[in-house]
């Protein structure tokens, strides 16, 4: 079968399975962990990696499929070991799986590629690997969610979770922030260092990062798990006071949902102006803008922060639940503000309803198609959704279901069928009939009146 075959059949699969980019993932099989060693020449913006992907076979199938830039060529694959056929099309690498996989096996693909990486046009703009603007030798990784693959091969599927080892070198004065715990800082080739991250926690593609710069570090005392946090120098006292009350936030939210899942947290700000800062898993992306010293952006730094919890340790098992992330971070930013000494969730949801009820586009939140992806109608109505429900069931039910929620299907992948069933459960009732309307029906339901 020649790859635009494979092509095809793979994107009928996916989309049977109700994935709303079927040309990205393959279903076929799931990766258990990426050990990425890469090396960065920012005078060239050159990337040289070596990617050994490992996984386990979840179909019968003589190929698998990895995503990868046509920005990258790859020079050389290899399975379990030994040198095997590919094909690099269209963004998709085909490996050839001689005798083909069975459900169960484990097997190591390893992947050779150079060049130089770009961000990937999609229709939410261009993602993924991107170069600060405020420093031309800087590079910055917001992947959300399709532009992983714009700097390694992978399986980019929300629900495909791996744990990641990511060791990057790069020229002597420049720093580098990725996922999880700075494992070792040594000496490569001359005047070179490599810097290499190791996070063992299941991780989507879509949240891995890698930023290099020239950054100061910092720690914040007072939380759950060390908070540590890179930035450009200059944007020392700034960032202290803007961000100077992540410790509080992360207790706040453990008090609600339970422990801070992960090892490590911080934020990441880039020489560069980002729409909407990205939750990436254990280093929070925020640009530049995002800092004023007036704490003018504090409700996204509690919005980031929250998705640690939904979002990033609770996962979607496909974009179509993407209100099970926006929905719940937006709603934190309203438990933020009542306990900051701003407006309590009562106005929050008031405001937003009021806005939602002003506007003629409505949008079906639980499944609202690729182009309502990110829409901020998500986001709001969602968060209107999680207090109607908390208004309806009582504050008591409600924060039980969201502490089950982030124990149950911690470090796994779920659905809005599962966080129904969840909310049935503590409610000790139906709710379908109150949540087919806020999710299912265009037309705006009226917030519930407290008891």
């Amino acid at each position: 079968m020649d790859a635009d075959g494979v092509t095809r059949a793979e994107e009928r699969r996916a989309a049977a399975a109700g994935h709303y980019f079927p040309r990205h993932g393959d279903p076929a099989f799931h990766p258990t962990a990426y050990d990425l060693r890469l090396a960065y020449l920012p005078s060239t913006r050159t990337l040289t990696g070596l990617a050994r992907v490992t996984a386990t076979a979840e179909a019968a199938v003589e190929h698998i499929g990895l995503d990868l830039s046509a920005a990258l060529g790859v020079s050389a694959v290899s399975l379990d070991g030994v040198d095997a056929r590919f094909r690099h099309r269209r963004g998709k690498l085909w490996i050839d799986v001689p005798g083909g996989l069975r459900p169960g096996r484990s097997f190591t693909a390893e992947v050779r590629y150079s060049g130089r990486p770009r961000p990937l046009r999609t229709p939410y703009g261009d993602i993924g690997w991107d170069y600060t603007p405020g420093s031309p030798s800087g590079v910055l990784v917001a992947s959300q969610p399709l532009g992983a693959s714009s700097w390694f091969p992978c399986n980019d599927r929300p629900g495909s979770k791996a744990a990641y080892r990511m060791a990057v070198t790069v020229p002597d004065g420049h720093q580098v922030v990725a996922n999880g715990t700075l494992s070792e800082r040594a000496p490569a080739k001359a005047r070179h260092t490599t810097w290499t991250y190791e996070h063992r926690r299941p991780m989507a593609s879509y949240l891995a990062t890698l930023n290099i710069g020239r950054f100061a570090f910092s720690d914040q005392h007072g939380g759950p798990v060390p908070i540590r946090n890179a930035y450009p120098p200059r944007m020392a006292a700034a960032f202290a006071h803007d961000f100077g009350r992540q410790p509080q936030m992360m207790r706040l939210f453990e008090s609600h949902f339970g422990p801070y899942p992960f090892e490590v947290y911080g934020s990441v700000v880039v020489e560069a102006e980002l729409d909407q800062p990205v939750e990436n898993q254990t280093f929070s992306l925020f640009g530049a803008n995002h800092l004023d010293g007036r704490r003018g952006s504090e409700h996204l730094v509690a919005h980031e922060l929250a998705h640690h919890w939904f979002g990033n340790s609770v996962g979607l098992s496909e974009w179509r639940h993407i209100w099970l992330n926006e929905g719940f971070a937006t709603y934190c930013e309203w438990l933020w503000s009542e306990h900051s000494g701003g407006a309590d969730a009562d106005e929050c949801a008031a405001v937003n309803w009021a806005d939602l009820a002003d506007d003629s586009q409505r949008v079906r939140i639980g499944d609202p198609g690729p182009a309502k992806l990110f829409d901020e109608r998500v986001y709001s109505r969602g968060a209107c959704t999680l207090h109607a429900l908390r208004t309806t069931i009582g504050d008591e039910r409600f924060f039980a279901t969201l502490r089950a929620w982030a124990a149950e299907y911690r470090h796994r992948n779920a659905g809005t069928g599962e966080f129904i069933a969840l909310a049935e459960r503590h409610a000790g009732r139906g709710l379908g009939d109150f949540f087919h309307p806020w999710l299912y029906e265009k037309k705006l339901p009226p917030l519930p009146s407290a008891v």
